[in-house]
């Protein structure tokens, strides 16, 4: 009895591990839940490569509309217009007495750019005795160097005289060489200033390169008018060319200056303030900055204007359009005026 008990007990043991093999797991299940159980498959975990960031520009929409822009045409340069320049003109001056001084006086008063003469700067013979007190003394603040006793010289050159024939008489104009400091030979020169290009020409006759319109000194003068490109060209000497005054006209010195390229000319020797039109271009006779006065005698019938009761001095300025022309007595009372617009 007790063996067939055993038994019975390792049956039931026996089946009991048999439950657990494989179907235990479901049993167990089945018993918790009273229903099957739902099975889940997870699939295998999937590793995808990285996708690189990448900017994206957003598209431009098509332009079908012709834009019609402005034409831009290359154009030189713009030039700057040269400032007004001032500049005095005085003749027939330099004899050191009451009448220069005054002159002198209304000439500073000014204050112009530089100074211009129109020969005879040192009565009576040009010599080195007088020549500074006959010019430094009155006007050495626009000489440079100056070397004078009178005063401080200009820092630049500002007196560009003309050799009249009282200054060639001692030793061959050689005081006055001396004297200045002035460009090419000295005796006749050309320099711009501003709108300006300014010719100084020796007109006596004792001038080595020749006085006569074939000469070397008349080459030079129409080569530098004809490659000048200045809006005014000046040309300037002592002998007159065109004079109603006590000397007269000098023949020689009649140039075809307005053909050559001459805006006007000045000249002196005769001790009188003239204004004459002559074919169109003007000359003006400029003498009465110091020297014993002169009458009018044969009047020329291209004179306009004629002056000889006092001493005075010509203010001349220019711009790039006009060109104006000024004489005032020592009392700096006007004269006479004329302008030529470009």
């Amino acid at each position: 009895m007790r063996f067939r008990f055993l038994l019975l007990i390792l049956f039931w043991s026996a089946s009991l591990l048999a439950g657990c093999t494989g179907t235990g797991v479901q049993a167990a299940a089945t018993a918790t839940t009273g229903s099957p159980p739902t099975q889940t498959t997870i699939p295998p975990t999937e590793i995808l490569p990285a996708v690189p960031t990448a900017s994206v520009t957003p598209a431009i929409p098509e332009i079908t509309q012709t834009l019609s822009l402005p034409l831009i045409l290359s154009s030189p340069p713009a030039t700057t217009p040269s400032p007004l320049v001032r500049f005095a003109v005085i003749g027939d001056y330099g004899d050191g007495g009451q009448p220069e001084a005054d002159v002198a006086a209304l000439v500073n008063g000014w204050q112009p750019d530089f100074v211009i003469t129109t020969g005879d700067n040192n009565y009576p013979d040009g010599a080195s005795q007088t020549i500074d007190a006959h010019i430094g003394q009155f006007y050495h603040s626009y000489i440079y160097p100056y070397l004078g006793t009178y005063g401080q010289g200009a820092d630049v050159n500002r007196f560009f005289p003309s050799l009249g024939n009282h200054d060639w008489n001692t030793s061959a104009a050689q005081p006055y060489l001396d004297y200045f400091t002035l460009p090419d030979n000295e005796r006749y020169y050309d320099f711009t200033w501003g709108p300006l290009h300014l010719f100084a020409l020796d007109s006596d006759s004792r001038e080595p390169d020749g006085v006569g319109q074939s000469t070397t000194q008349a080459v030079w003068l129409q080569t530098g008018l004809a490659g000048s490109t200045s809006p005014w060209n000046v040309v300037y000497f002592h002998h007159a060319p065109y004079s109603s005054g006590q000397h007269g006209s000098t023949t020689w010195a009649r140039w075809p200056y307005k053909e050559w390229g001459a805006s006007v000319v000045f000249a002196g020797h005769d001790h009188t303030y003239e204004r004459l039109l002559v074919d169109g271009l003007l000359y003006f006779v400029n003498g009465l900055g110091g020297g014993t006065k002169y009458g009018f005698v044969d009047i020329l019938t291209e004179s306009q204007v004629r002056y000889n009761a006092d001493y005075g001095a010509m203010l001349v300025q220019a711009d790039d359009g006009s060109i104006i022309f000024q004489f005032f007595n020592r009392r700096n009372e006007l004269i006479d005026t004329y302008t030529i617009e470009k």
